[in-house]
């Protein structure tokens, strides 16, 4: 299922953006040099949220709570204490729209 995450225009690159799917399942939403990327939002360490209080550098984001870190692209984590990786989502931007498939 194709959801509508956030406009082109609401994210500039180097940034994030936390969005509820069906007003309950959070996603980060992330903009890395001009390509976008989807993943879950909650860390898988601690459930701290990646969009609003982690810090993106390149193509990774640092949880705020712990410190880990995960690479945005793959979802992989590369710093502990995150061992479980983050689910990613497939991302096409339609005109100055960005969806993620999320089913």
């Amino acid at each position: 299922m194709r959801i509508r995450v956030c406009g082109v225009a609401e994210l500039s690159p180097g940034r994030a953006k936390r969005v509820l799917l069906d007003h309950r399942t959070p996603v980060a939403v992330f903009n890395v040099a001009g390509t976008f990327y989807v993943t879950d939002d909650d860390c898988t360490h601690g459930l701290s949220s990646l969009a609003k209080d982690g810090q993106v550098e390149g193509d990774e984001v640092e949880c705020g709570w712990h410190g880990g870190r995960f690479n945005i692209i793959s979802g992989e984590p590369t710093g502990s204490p995150c061992v479980i990786r983050l689910n990613t989502y497939a991302v096409e931007v339609i005109a100055d729209d960005v969806f993620a498939d999320v089913g």
